[in-house]
C-alpha cells in the first residue's frame, strides 16, 4: 500500500476570488510582459534623470553667469541686503540725507457726556449692576443729587465704596479727563 506523491508545475492565479490554473504558455507570456515593462520603465526613469541633470547644469550656469556680472542686478541685491536704517549723528557724512523730523502733538478727541455714558457708565448704571443707581431712577439718585454736584463729580472721578457696591475711579477708564467724567455725570443727572 504505497502512497503516491504527485507534483504539479502549473501556476495558479486568483482574480476576484476565482482561482484558475495558468497554462505554461500564459505564464511565459506574463513573464515576457513583466520583463519588457521593467525595461521600458527603467529607460524612462534613466532618460528623465539625465534630462533633469542637464537642465540644472544649463540653467544654473546661464543664470549665475549672466546676472552676477550685471551692475543693475548687483545694485538690486545690495539694496535688498543693506541695513534698513541708519542712525543719524550730528557731524556724520549722511546727516544731510536724513529726512526732516517733525514733532507732532497727539490730538486727543474729547468725548461728550453721552459718548462717555454710552461707552463706560451705561454698562453699570443702565442695568443697576454692582449696586449702581440706574439712570433715570429718581429715588436712587435723590439723596446723591441732594449732596451736590461737587460730591457726585468727586465720587465719579475718585471712585466710591457704597453700601451696595464699588465704583472704580472714573468707572475704570482712568485715561479719560476729569471734564469728560463730569460731562457724563451731568448727562445722567439731566436724565432725572
Amino acid at each position: 500500500m504505497g502512497s503516491r506523491i504527485s507534483f504539479s508545475c502549473e501556476r495558479r492565479e486568483s482574480y476576484f476570488g476565482v482561482d484558475r490554473a495558468l497554462s505554461t504558455e500564459e505564464s511565459k507570456h506574463d513573464q515576457q510582459f513583466y520583463d519588457r515593462f521593467l525595461v521600458i520603465l527603467g529607460i524612462i526613469v534613466s532618460v528623465s534623470v539625465f534630462l533633469f541633470i542637464v537642465a540644472r547644469w544649463i540653467g544654473v550656469d546661464a543664470l549665475n553667469g549672466n546676472n552676477q556680472a550685471d551692475p543693475a542686478f548687483q545694485s538690486a541685491v545690495g539694496e535688498r541686503i543693506g541695513p534698513v536704517a541708519r542712525v543719524a549723528i550730528a557731524g556724520q557724512d549722511f546727516i544731510d540725507e536724513a529726512a526732516e523730523v517733525i514733532d507732532v502733538e497727539e490730538v486727543k478727541e474729547v468725548l461728550t457726556g453721552p459718548q462717555v455714558y454710552n461707552a463706560i457708565c451705561g454698562s453699570c448704571h443702565g442695568s443697576g449692576l454692582a449696586g449702581a443707581p440706574m439712570t433715570g431712577d429718581n429715588d436712587a439718585w435723590s439723596t446723591r443729587v441732594a449732596n451736590g454736584m461737587d460730591s457726585l463729580n468727586s465720587n465719579a472721578i475718585n471712585g466710591v465704596q457704597g453700601d451696595a457696591g464699588y465704583m472704580p475711579p472714573k468707572g475704570g477708564r482712568t485715561d479719560l479727563s476729569d471734564d469728560e467724567i463730569m460731562a457724563a455725570v451731568q448727562f445722567m443727572v439731566d436724565q432725572l
